[in-house]
Formats: structure tokens, C-alpha cells, sequence
């Protein structure tokens, strides 16, 4: 097997597989490649259930220590992000159940940062109604909704994370969707959709007053 380094986890034909027998053959430091490959994802999933980014934080370190600790148990047979999504999504809800924390509202799709302000501000206000909208869903169709449609996983590897069905998983999606649509055009009924006000103009009015 080649060398590898470091810097080869933005290389795609440096499989996961080949870094973990590294790892598991000694040389611990090639670990951080799965980290940086899986951050974003892990980030996104633990986000789904705990809004603290502090205890999210925590919980995602808790999950790659528990990852490295049983590393010697994963087998080829699932991606190895898969695997690590399933130990950090207990490792989520064992936070919730033993520290009785409240479950995530807070936002977790963000825009891109070359964005022009104009754009970058539609962009918030329209993403903030549908992570308002995401975060409310119940639980078992938030998961799986961000899995599928803000990770893009397949199927087969959000039925394998969460250890539901193929066909469940396709129904709660299904499901989630037309709850989502709901949920929207319910907002754009309401009259103050996107209203400028209160906290929003006092704090447009206060900058401007002192920069004049």
C-alpha cells in the first residue's frame, strides 16, 4: 500500500478503507483524515438534535474517540461514514436523555460566503423560515430529511445509520416533504412573513443613527 499523508483527504482515490488499516496498523496521526472528511457531515446530523454548539462540539469529539477507540469493529461491509453517524447519533441522544438538554431550533443550512449582501440577506431570511420549518418536524423525519436532502446520502446508507427499513426510510422522507410543504405555504398566509420590525428595525435604526 502507498503512503499515505495527511493532505490526501481531499484526494478521492485515497479510500477510507485504506486509511483505516493505517490507523490500525499504527500510524494514529492518519486519523485525522476521517475527521476532516466527515466534520461537515457529523456537524450537520448532531446539529439535527442538540442546538448548544458547545455540547455539540463535545458530542462530536465524544464520537470520533469512541470511533478510534472501536475502530478495530468496522468492517468494510458499510462506509465508514455510516458507521461513524451511527455512533454519533447515541452519542446525541444520550446526551439528550442525560442532561434533559432541548432539542435543536437553531440553523443549520448556511449560505455561501462570496454571496453579494443583497442576495446574502434574501438568502438568510428564506433559509432561516426553512430551518425554522426543518427544525420543527418531528424527530424521526428531521433526521432522515437532513440525511437525504441536505447530505445527499443514499438510501441505503441512512436505512444502514439508522437501522430502519429501506421502504421507511423512503416513506418518512416522502412524509417529511409534504410536511415541509404544508408548514410553508401555512407561513405564506400569515402577514408578517418577512416583516422588518421590532428587534430587526430597532437595530437597523440604532446602526445608522451611529454612524451618522
Amino acid at each position: 500500500m502507498e503512503a499515505i499523508k495527511i493532505g490526501d483527504y481531499k484526494n478521492p482515490k485515497v479510500h477510507d478503507f485504506d486509511v483505516i488499516k493505517k490507523v490500525l496498523s499504527g500510524e494514529k496521526g492518519l486519523y485525522e483524515i476521517l475527521m476532516r472528511r466527515n466534520n461537515q457531515k457529523l456537524y450537520r446530523v448532531i446539529k439535527s438534535y442538540v442546538n448548544d454548539e458547545a455540547l455539540i462540539k463535545d458530542v462530536m469529539q465524544n464520537t470520533y474517540i469512541k470511533a478510534y477507540e472501536k475502530l478495530h469493529q468496522f468492517r468494510e461491509k458499510s462506509q465508514f461514514s455510516t458507521w461513524l453517524i451511527r455512533i454519533g447519533i447515541n452519542e446525541a441522544l444520550y446526551e439528550l436523555k442525560s442532561n434533559q438538554i432541548k432539542k435543536t431550533t437553531k440553523p443549520f443550512i448556511e449560505a455561501p460566503k462570496d454571496m453579494n449582501p443583497e442576495k446574502a440577506i434574501i438568502q438568510r431570511e428564506a433559509t432561516w423560515v426553512l430551518e425554522k420549518v426543518i427544525s420543527e418536524l418531528p424527530e424521526k423525519y428531521r433526521i432522515i430529511y437532513m440525511l437525504s436532502e441536505v447530505e445527499n446520502m443514499k438510501i441505503k446508507d441512512i436505512s444502514d445509520c439508522l437501522n430502519v427499513s429501506v421502504s421507511n426510510v423512503k416513506v418518512r422522507i416522502h412524509r417529511a416533504k409534504h410536511m415541509l410543504k404544508d408548514k410553508l405555504y401555512e407561513l405564506s398566509q400569515k402577514p408578517n412573513v418577512f416583516e422588518f420590525g421590532f428587534e430587526k428595525c430597532d437595530r437597523l435604526v440604532n446602526n445608522v443613527m451611529k454612524i451618522l
